[in-house]
């Protein structure tokens, strides 16, 4: 699937207000920004087979001294690509990080039509092979700190990963599984999986995959999904992701790295009521290493399962608080 094909599929669906949304990023005003940003387009490959050639984008600012300068991971939603991010990587790139983007498992390049991730996750339940949900992808982030790592033009260091819902979960877990992501910033993304089954609030995420957990309640005999359905599915296609891999246990490992969770107060894919317990561990691991600004919550009020405004700004913030130096 070429780019243009890719961008053309996976924006499709996605109403013009989002990208108004990314477009409050804060930007600098620079008149020859078209002639001083620099794109560039990389593949890596993370394993053996067709998913495992990683499609990335790079938009930085060409500069002419070899100063070593912070970069950005941006990780887009289900059924987005990367290209659909280009807003904000334009956006901090203009403010001298280095933004890059990539397709996730099965979306934008890796993907060759409108239902590849849809058939991924339903294949997974079934054969139990790959790991379409989260963990595929967090490989891939693993793969692409080394790379990053290794760039002259890249401060080491200064490493920062964020993303909006499935991108804010392979955020998450990308640096519960690599400290190189020195920052953090999940959008709309973190939640309490065993929590959801253990209050009846498993709707919200469910309904946003909901093929792959209708396939495994027709499989299991039942005439609707139910809690024992969804963890069977959680067990299936993401192993250990309602238990010792789950929010109470994976997010306070980042800290003290800098971390800002952002999430709608009413999100129903993301109960802010589920990260109690993990909020709790992550402000106490901050407030021992002596660095309680570390970690901050925001549950914007009035807000569902959407980025907004505010949440763009808020990243931007923090990413320039702990990454410019």
């Amino acid at each position: 699937m070429s780019i243009t094909s890719a961008l053309s599929f996976f924006t499709s669906f996605a109403p013009v207000v989002l990208l108004k949304v990314m477009a409050s990023c804060p930007k600098e005003d620079i008149p020859n920004m078209k002639e001083l940003l620099q794109e560039q387009n990389f593949y890596l490959t993370t394993e053996e087979g067709e998913q495992g050639r990683l499609p990335f984008l790079v938009l930085s600012m060409k500069e002419t001294n070899k100063k070593k300068r912070p970069a950005i991971v941006f990780l887009h939603s289900t059924n987005k690509c990367k290209e659909w991010l280009r807003p904000l990587l334009q956006a901090y790139a203009s403010r001298g990080y280095i933004a890059v983007a990539i397709d996730s498992r099965y979306h934008g390049e890796r993907a060759t039509n409108m239902t590849t991730y849809r058939d991924a996750l339903i294949s997974s339940w079934k054969k139990g092979d790959t790991m379409p949900f989260i963990y595929d992808t967090v490989w891939d982030l693993i793969k692409l700190a080394d790379y990053l790592t290794e760039r002259e033009d890249i401060d080491s260091s200064r490493i920062g990963i964020t993303g909006e819902s499935l991108g804010g979960m392979h955020a998450w877990f990308a640096a519960f599984a690599d400290t190189r992501y020195s920052v953090v910033v999940p959008i709309i993304g973190v939640q309490g999986f065993r929590w959801a089954i253990e209050h009846d609030r498993w709707q919200g995420r469910v309904d946003s995959i909901k093929d792959v957990f209708e396939e495994a309640g027709s499989d299991l005999g039942k005439n609707e999904i139910d809690k024992e359905v969804v963890e069977k599915v959680w067990d299936r296609i993401a192993p250990g992701l309602a238990s010792q891999f789950d929010s109470p246990y994976t997010v306070p490992v980042i800290a003290p790295r800098p971390l800002l969770i952002l999430n709608g107060e009413e999100d129903p894919r993301c109960p802010i009521a589920g990260l109690v317990i993990p909020m709790s561990s992550v402000r106490k691991a901050c407030a021992d290493a002596d660095c309680p600004l570390n970690f901050k919550v925001i549950a914007q009020a009035g807000i569902g399962h959407q980025m907004t405004p505010l949440m763009v700004n808020e990243a931007s913030n923090w990413f320039d608080r702990f990454l410019k130096v």
